[in-house]
């Protein structure tokens, strides 16, 4: 598999990747990747894939390269949790919070807990609590989600008074 390895000032290395394991390590989201036979810095972030438009087959990856105690920007799932008091709606606008983080402590979801939010809430990006050593790089003001009230549909008419009318 096609990749470029890139960052820290030095020049991009063109690297020829075994493409199972490749596949197999980025379905998990910001995964470190280990990198033997280089000098040095043998740890790199995928920072951008690139898929057969068709068949879903990885053609190219970008890497970069990552240090010990480095911090990183990346896109973490945000999980929710609870429920939200009955009967709110619940409508989730934010599904991932960016965060900077030291590499080798990249968490795998940030959750959020909803318990008991009532209509009308709107919690906010700067709501979230991070991990420790995580900080949020996303607007704090950022919307993460609403509790609206359920929407009533008008009733259709009953049959009987249906059948009233049509028989005047």
């Amino acid at each position: 598999m096609p990749a470029v390895l890139y960052g820290h000032g030095t020049e991009p290395r063109h690297l020829n990747l075994p493409g199972h394991e490749l596949m197999l390590a980025l379905k998990t989201p910001n995964v470190l990747i280990r990198l033997d036979g280089l000098d040095k810095n043998n740890l790199a972030l995928p920072k951008s894939v690139q898929r057969d438009a068709i068949k879903g087959f990885l053609e190219h990856v970008d890497l970069l390269v990552v240090t010990k105690g480095e911090k990183v920007e990346v896109e973490v799932p945000l999980v929710l949790t609870g429920e939200v008091k009955a009967p709110g709606v619940l409508n989730q606008e934010l599904v991932t919070v960016r965060v900077e983080v030291e590499a080798h402590n990249i968490p795998g979801q940030v959750e959020f807990d909803i318990q008991g939010l009532e209509i009308g809430a709107v919690p906010t990006a700067g709501e979230v609590v991070l991990p420790e050593g995580a900080t949020l790089i996303d607007d704090p003001e950022t919307t993460v989600l609403t509790v609206s009230a359920p929407r009533v549909a008008d009733e259709p008419e009953t049959s009987t008074e249906a059948a009233e009318a049509a028989a005047e």
